[in-house]
């Protein structure tokens, strides 16, 4: 079985509670004995896999798989086309260079449910949603390339894993994949 998840901001990517205010899955009515394929931070919103078949885990997150996920950016600041570069070649993080990516600005802005709690906003510094697709997906990564470019992420929803769109899923709600839903799982579209 392998489910869509909306995972909302300040939820877990696991089941039980760490003692912080981040609420766990174990709230949200999935079924037994699955467990999460990936994970997606607290203050990360978006979609996320979970299955009871431990196969999932390696076809989907070992790096020579090469397996995109899509992340919707907003980000502080308005990012010039040498910044997009950047991002598309790889960026030094943490003393290793990220693979290439893709790496554009939404056009047009995308229209997404306020946040709750919103994010923080600067009158005097714009902000801009951008899109990166990723192959590979380190701790915080995609915080840290936007950072190490010099644009913060102010935030970050995942909104594709191969082919499968987060699309329709409400926050906080899921649902069991068919079997064409998990082959756009697995699509691989080239970089």
């Amino acid at each position: 079985m392998l489910i869509a998840f909306h995972k909302p901001w300040g939820v877990l990517s696991q089941f039980t509670p760490d003692g912080s205010p981040n609420r766990p899955l174990a709230e949200f009515g999935l079924p037994a004995r699955v467990y999460p394929i990936g994970r997606l931070d607290a203050d990360s919103e978006g979609l996320l896999l979970l299955s009871d078949e431990p196969a999932w885990n390696a076809r989907l997150l070992r790096p020579e798989h090469s397996h995109p996920r899509r992340y919707w950016v907003q980000v502080e600041g308005i990012p010039t086309p040498e910044a997009l570069a950047q991002w598309a070649r790889g960026v030094e993080i943490q003393g290793q260079r990220t693979r290439p990516c893709r790496a554009w600005l939404l056009e047009p802005q995308p229209e997404v449910p306020p946040r709750k709690p919103p994010i923080r906003v600067r009158l005097s510094v714009p902000d801009r949603w951008i899109a990166l697709e990723l192959v590979e997906g380190r701790n915080r990564q995609v915080r840290r390339m936007t950072a190490a470019v010099g644009f913060p992420t102010l935030r970050l929803i995942r909104v594709r894993i191969g082919d499968l769109e987060l699309a329709g899923l409400e926050a906080g709600s899921w649902r069991v994949l068919g079997q064409h839903e998990e082959r756009a799982v697995l699509a691989r579209p080239q970089l």
